[in-house]
């Protein structure tokens, strides 16, 4: 995660505000009912903060906000303390080939946010309030039509209405200690690329290593946990994030549950405290190379929770063995591992123009997990066209490595079922986008996905021998984001 800038001296002794001022916070919260915080970013816009928010070289500052009277409005508002920002991002995709069938999906989310400065509305310096909701609608094309481990959307969810984030934070010694508890979504700070932020694919925001594993997918978008985070910055170029969280945010599944955990919680109201811990600890490191920034993030996270193990039963027999009980060994607890390098390798002509790239990596134990390894690269350009200042262009590479557990689990179903049947390996990924502005707030962004081996070359479940997988998927994609 990034700083978060210090309150600048001329705002830190506010008057106490007036009723009127109390009584408009009281209405914004019950208009907004859920809602990004000042220190918060949605990671699924493509527009990603500065790597040093408060330096005009870095290439990736927010773009153009919507129009003038709009922004009059808002920024009278935000006078008073309060922030409403609303965004929707709608989007069609059609698998032209391979996964598991040709078709073509649209979904769409929209997401209002509130954030309440509490140094303007009572003069109760660095404490702010942020609450977040997600109206999510249409058919995703991965579930239907594509298959992969990499889904093509990272907006792809069960449709619903949800409450998203809800927490307070408080900053400390002019933000070198940084508090926050509530409800939390650990993909806006922890594993997340900056350089990432213009791609589509979900893979490219909480990595497949940890959506493939961790109950419920993690604390990541659709889902929240609750939990609490602390940051410390010693100075402006060391940073360390961690938080502890409940570690199930839809709930374990039971015979009357459904499958999905977003179904499971399909509100966001379920609070859940008495799960196994989830704990997640990130160090990152800022510098600047001949006038270059860059980030190097490590982490790694535990989970305290029983897992399954891919491939052994309690009978000590493979779940493939005909005369195995078909009952999973049981393993303790679960574990991962990162590491990020953003690296900004050219600056444009102007402020936030440029270009740059990041390289993630993760691993997890091969014995529970389905995904022992991941990785994934890319690059991004910001304005390097002249007469299309504001639009931005990358191109990326995924992978997911298929565990061992997994990979013996297939070799034994062929031994003792079918001698034909497929071994999953991996997948991988390339992606190619473009974000173009057509108006002020308003951008339009075509995408080409390349996934090979869905599912990391996974059965095709139309054929009934069990031999054929899941062919190479070519998807196609258009999305349109609007935000005030």
């Amino acid at each position: 995660m990034l700083a978060p800038k210090r309150r600048p001296d001329h705002l830190r002794n506010r008057r106490r505000p007036s009723l009127v001022r109390a009584a408009l916070l009281g209405l914004a919260l019950l208009i907004a009912g859920d809602a990004s915080a000042w220190p918060s970013r949605d990671r699924h816009d493509p527009t990603p903060p500065p790597i040093d928010p408060g330096d005009s070289r870095s290439v990736l500052s927010v773009l153009p906000e919507p129009g003038p009277s709009l922004r009059k409005k808002r920024d009278a508002l935000e006078e008073l303390g309060v922030r409403l920002t609303g965004k929707y991002i709608g989007e069609i995709f059609a698998n032209t080939s391979g996964g598991l069938r040709q078709g073509a999906a649209y979904d769409g989310r929209f997401r209002l946010s509130l954030d309440a400065d509490f140094g303007k509305l009572a003069n109760i310096p660095g404490l702010a309030l942020h609450a977040s909701g997600l109206q999510l609608h249409g058919r995703g094309i991965d579930a239907l039509y594509v298959g992969a481990l990499m889904p093509p959307s990272n907006i792809e969810a069960s449709r619903a209405t949800r409450l998203y984030e809800l927490w307070l934070q408080q900053s400390l010694f002019d933000d070198r200690i940084n508090i926050r508890a509530g409800q939390l979504g650990s993909d806006q700070e922890f594993m997340y690329p900056i350089w990432g932020a213009v791609f589509v694919n979900g893979a490219f925001g909480w990595p497949v290593v940890d959506a493939s594993n961790l109950p419920g997918g993690g604390p990541a978008y659709p889902l929240s946990n609750v939990g609490a985070r602390v940051t410390l910055n010693p100075n402006a170029h060391f940073s360390f994030l961690a938080a502890v969280l409940d570690g199930d945010p839809a709930g374990p599944q039971t015979p009357f549950d459904n499958a999905d955990p977003q179904r499971r919680n399909p509100d966001g109201l379920r609070f859940r405290m008495r799960d196994p811990r989830y704990v997640i600890g990130e160090a990152q490191l800022k510098y600047g190379l001949n006038g270059l920034d860059g980030v190097l993030k490590l982490g790694g996270w535990r989970h305290f929770g029983q897992f399954a193990d891919q491939r052994w039963g309690t009978d000590f027999l493979s779940l493939s063995d005909p005369n195995s009980n078909g009952v999973s060994l049981q393993r303790h607890g679960d574990q991962g591992y990162y590491a990020i390098l953003d690296q900004q390798i050219g600056a444009g002509a102007g402020p936030g123009r440029g270009a740059g790239f990041f390289l993630r990596a993760g691993l997890t134990p091969n014995d529970r997990n389905l995904v022992s390894a991941s990785a994934d690269a890319g690059v991004s350009f910001v304005g390097v066209i002249d007469a299309r200042p504001d639009d931005l262009f990358g191109v990326a590479v995924g992978y997911a490595r298929i565990s061992n557990g997994a990979r013996g689990l297939d070799r034994d179903t062929a031994f003792f079922n079918n001698p034909l049947a497929p071994i999953r390996s991996s997948e991988e990924l390339v992606e190619a986008t473009y974000i173009a502005r057509m108006a002020s707030g308003w951008y339009l962004q075509p995408d080409l996905q390349y996934i090979r081996r869905p599912g990391g070359n996974a059965p095709d479940p139309r054929d009934p021998t069990g031999v054929a997988t899941l062919h190479n998927s070519l998807v196609l994609g258009l999305r349109t984001l609007v935000r005030f």
